[in-house]
């Protein structure tokens, strides 16, 4: 259950990521931190690390340190498929060469 746990904070971490990227496009059009759609994006975006930081630190308290550390590493994974599926973004097959690396290495640690 605890490897469940942290499997969400990793996702809330690449969600947060996401918002942030939708915060930085939403200054680059206003111009301004705080034209509304730019303050609330990153309002919302630091709302989810905030939370996810809290959760993290509870799960903390449950498990070790060093076996649950390596799934964090997934959201080197899904923040860019996010980036891919929602803003276009392309990658070359090093790219694909890498994930299936760092899945391997997550599944090693994460099993040892």
């Amino acid at each position: 259950m605890i490897h469940f746990q942290a499997l969400l904070c990793v996702i809330g971490i690449a969600a947060g990521q996401v918002l942030f990227k939708l915060a930085a496009s939403s200054l680059s059009r206003t111009g301004s931190v705080l034209a509304p759609e730019t303050a609330l994006l990153m309002v919302i975006a630091l709302g989810v690390y905030g939370f996810v930081t809290l959760a993290w630190i509870w799960i903390l308290r449950k498990a070790e340190l060093g076996k649950v550390y390596p799934l964090t590493a997934l959201a080197f994974v899904l923040v860019p498929l996010a980036s891919h599926w929602m803003f276009g973004e392309q990658f070359h097959l090093q790219y694909f060469i890498g994930v299936a690396l760092i899945m391997s290495g997550i599944v090693l640690a994460v099993r040892s």
